[in-house]
């Protein structure tokens, strides 16, 4: 990553800059489902921001619509440059897992497509209509804005914005329940008593588990799919792990999940996606390249 600097950078322009941080690096991770490519994506804006000069930035009114504006484009061009990639990855895609905490801030469309299922679902929608769904649900950004940003007609986002909200609509199922960390607790106990009925009354009839590890880790090449194999699968795994795992209950994409460590090393990231009182999908992450965000 470039080494940020701030030559010929008054106090406001950073502070300008700054404030739309946050923001960038929210939208950059949900186009392209890492938190490390988000981080690079914004720090290529800040250059660029940089590179105006201080007449450039002068004439920007509105430098959190320039930054909405560059770091879309950027991660745009990220997204068409790794389909290839993607198409040639090993199993089952997951994004990198991020921790997390409650933010009263955050809008419920922002909550949800922070989730681990609905990242995944963004990755099998075009580029473009990634961009505008998430610019016009997620982010709240008028239509005018999203083709200036997109380089389309207003009529042309509108339709691919459309097309991406009916193919997500069926994937939204709201914020974690109240009782998510219950199950997550009754989760954990039943993997490690091996309670193969306990295990099995947690997940709901048309429940899925989807691992990622990538070519590095041996996964689950394809989606186990209802309560009866994936109770055998976790039992299994749950049997097969060493004894001085250490498993940490934490908050994974807004969802309950927990981290699984050797010493200071994550080896796993779950995630959880609570729906009513029944678990509807389990998300494992054992590809040790995307869980540098839970090193120690």
């Amino acid at each position: 990553m470039a080494t940020m600097t701030v030559v010929e950078m008054s106090a406001d322009d950073v502070a300008s800059f700054e404030a739309a941080r946050r923001r960038s690096e929210a939208l950059a991770y949900r186009m392209l489902g890492s938190m490390v490519d988000a981080q690079d994506v914004v720090q290529d804006a800040w250059l660029r921001w940089e590179r105006l000069g201080p007449a450039g930035r002068a004439d920007v009114a509105n430098p959190a619509a320039w930054c909405t504006t560059v770091v879309t484009r950027i991660a745009l061009d990220r997204l068409r440059s790794a389909r290839r990639q993607r198409e040639e990855y090993v199993g089952p895609w997951l994004p990198e897992p991020v921790a997390t905490t409650p933010d009263p801030a955050e809008t419920v469309e922002l909550a949800e497509s922070l989730t681990i299922g609905f990242l995944a679902v963004l990755e099998r929608l075009g580029p473009i209509e990634r961009a505008t769904f998430l610019l016009a649900d997620v982010f709240g950004e008028p239509y005018a804005r999203i083709a200036e940003v997109v380089g389309r007609s207003e009529d042309a986002c509108r339709q691919a914005a459309s097309r991406a909200r009916r193919r997500v609509r069926d994937e939204r199922h709201g914020a974690p329940p109240a009782n998510a960390d219950e199950l997550l607790g009754a989760f954990l106990a039943a993997c490690a008593r091996g309670d193969v009925d306990s295990l099995r009354g947690l997940l709901a009839a048309d429940a899925v588990l989807v691992s990622d590890g990538g070519a590095l880790v041996h996964a689950a090449r394809r989606p186990v799919r209802g309560p009866e194999r994936i109770t055998r699968l976790l039992v299994n795994l749950a049997g097969r792990m060493p004894p001085e795992l250490q498993i940490e209950p934490t908050s994974v994409n807004g969802e309950p999940g927990f981290v699984g460590r050797l010493g200071d090393t994550p080896v796993m990231v779950v995630a959880l996606e609570v729906r009513g009182a029944t678990i509807g999908a389990v998300h494992i992450q054992v590809n040790p390249v995307k869980l540098g965000g839970f090193a120690a």
